[in-house]
Order: structure tokens, then sequence, then C-alpha cells
């Protein structure tokens, strides 16, 4: 049957179409441009976003599983709600929702809190889900990398509880196994939760010294105060997103980001290969 991806223009939501495609799916997408969606042949491209509502039954027509991501806006929950509700209306009863690590502990954090909702929702609709839960991306580092090679600074608020930082094309693989599972079940399956991490928990010290020494000088970890993150963020993200952006860090450094015990080998059995690590990430942006 039919997968539909939204977000499937993203850093995640790409490599999950193509994962998808390289098992042998058949993969629908959402994308508000059309034009931005250069995917392999076969894949089907319907224009709209989560507050058309039109689009989305246009979208769903005939889809049996949903890949739910939404980024980070203003209007992220209402978006959510909609799209569940349009999904389980046109039929849809298999969901893989990309939510986030500690989604119910870091309430103050209004991404946090959006996903902490959206996962509830899900719950009480009967669906049949599996939730998975990212740590925070590695990739987001890419935007630091001039800050890192020209200034020898780790910027980012870490803490020294630590992170779990992971792959994007780890969480890619892992979404589209699951979605395979459940489009392919049988059956609608029971809801189950998976933390996405990488193999190490990382400290801001520790990451300044990995990039220390991948680059041959140093670099120092600029510290735990997020003022400076959330004024240099605000240069480049709506001023609201940027403290948005604070508010998480706050919450790396007084509560960390740590998995549960299993999680990492219950990602190795469902990849059948090691987790990447960030040394490996951090070595191929210095490549």
């Amino acid at each position: 049957m039919t997968i539909i991806v939204t977000g499937a223009t993203g850093r995640v939501g790409r490599k999950v179409v193509n994962q998808l495609v390289t098992r042998g799916a058949d993969v629908r997408v959402l994308a508000r441009d059309p034009s931005k969606a250069d995917f392999p042949a076969g894949v089907a491209v319907v224009q709209g976003d989560m507050l058309d509502i039109d689009s989305l039954r246009r979208a769903f027509a005939g889809v049996r599983t949903l890949f739910l991501l939404n980024a980070v806006a203003g209007d992220e929950f209402t978006q959510a709600l909609i799209t569940l509700n349009v999904a389980r209306e046109s039929g849809i009863e298999r969901v893989v929702y990309l939510s986030v690590m500690h989604a119910e502990r870091f309430a103050n954090v209004p991404h946090f809190a959006v996903k902490s909702g959206a996962e509830r929702t899900i719950e009480q609709m009967g669906l049949s889900a599996t939730i998975l839960r990212p740590a925070y991306f590695m990739d987001n580092d890419l935007m630091i990398k001039d800050v890192l090679v020209n200034h020898g600074v780790y910027p980012m608020p870490i803490g020294s509880k630590g992170v779990a930082m992971v792959d994007t094309g780890d969480i890619a693989e892992v979404a589209a196994i699951e979605l395979l599972r459940r489009d392919r079940a049988a059956g609608n399956l029971p809801i189950d939760v998976i933390n996405l991490v990488g193999p190490d928990t990382l400290t801001g010290s520790k990451l300044a010294s990995i990039w220390s020494e991948l680059l041959g000088r140093a670099v120092a970890y600029g510290g735990d105060d997020p003022t400076p993150f959330e004024q240099n963020s605000a240069n480049f993200l709506p001023k609201w997103m940027a403290y948005e952006m604070r508010l998480m860090a706050e919450r790396f450094v007084s509560d960390g980001m740590v998995p549960e015990s299993g999680d990492v080998e219950r990602l190795v059995s469902i990849l059948g290969r090691p987790l990447r690590s960030y040394r490996d990430f951090a070595a191929g942006m210095v490549g």
C-alpha cells in the first residue's frame, strides 16, 4: 500500500523518502513547493500543506500509512492535529510520528510540549503508531561550522550532563523500517516508542575536544550560558525561535539528553549495523 511522507523536502524527510524507495515502497509526498521535490522516479508528489484541508484530503486518498514530520513553527500544534484528524477521516490508521526525546519532560520548551501533545492525540485516537523520539540532531552543527573552524569555539550550550546526538541518516533509516513494518503488517500493531540516539553521550567539553583533535588546534567550549547562543541565533532565525532554542539549550544544561538502558542496543538491532558517531560526522564536515 501507499506510504505518504510529510516534511519530505527537509533534512530527515528527504532521507526517509530515499530509504523507502530503496526498499521498494510505493511512496507519495506532500510538498508546499513541488519544484523542490526532486525525488527518485516513481515518487508521487501532491502539492499542499498541513493547513490546507482540501490538499490533505487529496494527498491522503488511497494511503494506508503516514509519516508525520512537521517542523518547528508557531502553528506546529495546529498543523499536527489537523493532519492527524484528516488522516483518520481518510482511513489512515498506521502512523510513524517524529517526536523528540524527553517531549513530556521538557514541557516549557514549545516544540517539545507540542510533540508531547501530538503523542497523546495519537494514543487517544487509537492509531497504530510508532513514536520516534530523536535526541539532538548532529546535523544541526552544520550551522556552526564557521564558528568552529574560524573562531575556535564550540558555541552550543550542551552542558556537562551529556547529550546523545543522533545522525539524521540513522533517524531516516529507522523511520523507513518502522513505516514498512506497520504498512506491511496483516493488522494494526500496538503503539511503540523508540528513542533515537547516537552511540556516545557527549558533553560540551568533550565536543570541543573532538573538534580540537580533528582541526589540529585548540577549540574551546563556549560555556553553559545560553545568552550568546540566543543572540547569535537571532541573526538568522525569528526571535521567537531563537528564544525557543535557548529554552532547549537550558534543558540540555540542566537535564542532559541521556539514553535509557538498552536504547543504543535496540537501534543497532533494528539497523543491523553500528550507529554513526559524532566523531565520524564531524570528520565529514572537516573533510
